[in-house]
């Protein structure tokens, strides 16, 4: 995956490759030795029931997406699944 700066992510929706909204980028957890990105964290959209999630959840229910999930960022971020 190409360099992205990290502001350019802030606010991004995330959507599956499956084509189903997750949520909303909230945080992204970093290797503060390394600088190295480790798992982006999604808030959940509420409104939308999104079956079979397999991504491990933090205590307040955000999801988190290892970065190597990652497949493009554009106008979302899409993750795969």
């Amino acid at each position: 995956m190409a360099e992205i700066l990290a502001e350019n992510l802030s606010g991004k929706a995330v959507m599956g490759s499956d084509g189903s909204e997750l949520g909303m980028l909230y945080n992204i957890s970093v290797d503060l030795q390394s600088g190295q990105l480790i798992d982006l964290i999604v808030s959940p959209d509420e409104e939308s029931v999104v079956p079979d999630v397999d991504f491990e959840q933090d205590e307040a229910g955000r999801y988190k997406v290892p970065v190597s999930n990652v497949q493009a960022v554009k106008d979302y971020i899409i993750v795969e699944r």
